[in-house]
């Protein structure tokens, strides 16, 4: 037997053409767009299809679904979809609705990015990294300070989705003064505070937070294990 599992996500009915619009700009095929007697979609793009039914009443800003979609190749996506979004938007969209997120390695042994379409809808795509536990759950968080606030403020920033959550993770580490942190880990924290600055909307808080990202000193090692993060910073700095 083979099975196959097929997303169904709510939209506001007013957002269907933007919600469909915007997976075509992904690379998706709409085989399906019904108007009447209630507004349904169907998306597909290689094996991945979504499917999308109308509400009246859902509020985009409140959502809360979504779906993951493993993949083989989360840099090639990753990249496709951004080239995709900017050729429809004129723009990559980081924030608001609709956006797209950061690739980065995450603490359960997947490398992911996060996409969130016009009418809410978080889709989370990833590739497995092999660095999860053998039983595929997640780790204690390390004991380290700075290492534990990292590893907790990217989980709540890029899994739970809950910004305020990471923001105040970051914002009691850098706030330290007994002990101070390692280049790297203040490099990595800045760039995290900006980053989340950036999706709340607080352009100066990101401003200034990344100008102080920029200012970090790396050696050539230090720089290449942090590549993931000076990619975002020249994201953001842009």
């Amino acid at each position: 037997m083979t099975e196959t599992t097929i997303p169904l996500l709510p939209c506001q009915t007013t957002l269907m053409d933007d919600v469909v619009a915007f997976y075509e700009a992904l690379g998706f095929e709409t085989t399906l767009r019904q108007r009447s007697p209630y507004p349904y979609a169907v998306v597909e793009r290689g094996t991945v299809e979504l499917q999308f039914f109308g509400m009246k009443e859902y509020d985009p800003a409140a959502s809360y679904s979504g779906c993951y979609v493993l993949t083989d190749d989360v840099e090639e996506l990753h990249t496709a979809f951004r080239t995709g979004l900017k050729s429809a938007y004129g723009r990559i969209p980081t924030r608001g609705l609709p956006r797209i997120g950061p690739l980065k390695d995450m603490p359960y042994g997947v490398r992911q990015f996060l996409m969130t379409d016009p009418t809410g809808n978080s889709i989370r795509i990833g590739q497995l990294t092999g660095a999860e536990d053998t039983d595929g759950t997640i780790g204690p968080a390390p004991k380290e300070t700075f290492e534990r606030a990292l590893h907790l403020a990217i989980l709540f920033a890029d899994s739970k989705e809950d910004l305020p959550g990471a923001a105040r993770m970051v914002d009691r580490a850098l706030a330290r003064d007994d002990r101070k942190p390692t280049p790297v880990q203040l490099l990595r924290l800045l760039i995290l505070r900006g980053d989340i600055a950036h999706r709340q909307g607080d352009d100066d808080l990101a401003r200034r937070t990344l100008a102080r990202a920029a200012e970090v000193t790396l050696s050539p090692e230090e720089r290449a294990s942090v590549r993931d993060d000076l990619s975002r910073l020249a994201d953001l700095t842009r």
